[in-house]
């Protein structure tokens, strides 16, 4: 006995706008939705945490603690997993700083500012190394990608505020273009 796989074909469903695939045999509709990014700015006293990316894409570059939200998580769950699993650093999260769209790669990106709990962290295995960096030491033409660059702004523009309004992309900046020289 052979079972047949499914045969879905790209088509607008009733009452949508959009092309989906969808199942020849019963109708189900296959939807792709954007990945949904969690990270933080993590800080200890004046420092701010940076992890050297051990992977692609962008290996080397310096990033935040950041990775795709989990099924079933919460986003400040996820953060605080990503930047143990990334700097196997234990963070407190007080605020959501930011809230970023990059359509062109499919991705919504919540970055929140964060604390660690104690000055204690390494490389997990994500990450070459796990640095805190004075604001001024902050390796800007090395960071990994432009949302990298637009929270650390933020999170400065917000330093010093307990209550702020969370930020979007810059001004100019829609996500729907590859970023150059990346």
């Amino acid at each position: 006995m052979s079972i047949d796989a499914p045969k879905f074909t790209l088509k607008i469903p009733e009452e949508d706008s959009r092309k989906r695939l969808v199942c020849d045999a019963c109708g189900w509709i296959h939807y792709q939705n954007p990945k949904i990014v969690v990270g933080s700015v993590v800080t200890w006293q004046d420092q701010v945490l940076l992890c050297r990316r051990a992977i692609e894409p962008r290996k080397g570059f310096w990033t935040l603690p950041a990775g795709y939200l989990e099924e079933h998580e919460t986003p400040e769950a996820g953060a605080m997993r990503e930047a143990q699993e990334e700097a196997c650093a234990d963070i407190e999260i007080n605020a959501l700083l930011s809230v970023y769209s990059i359509p062109h790669i499919s991705q919504v990106q919540l970055i929140y500012r964060a604390e660690l709990a104690a000055p204690e962290f390494t490389a997990g295995p994500e990450s070459e190394e796990v640095v805190l960096f004075a604001w001024d030491d902050i390796p800007q033409g090395e960071l990994a990608f432009p949302s990298v660059s637009w929270a650390l702004g933020h999170f400065q523009e917000a330093r010093g505020h307990p209550v702020f309004v969370p930020f979007g992309n810059p001004e100019g900046e829609t996500g729907l273009d590859e970023p150059q020289g990346l």
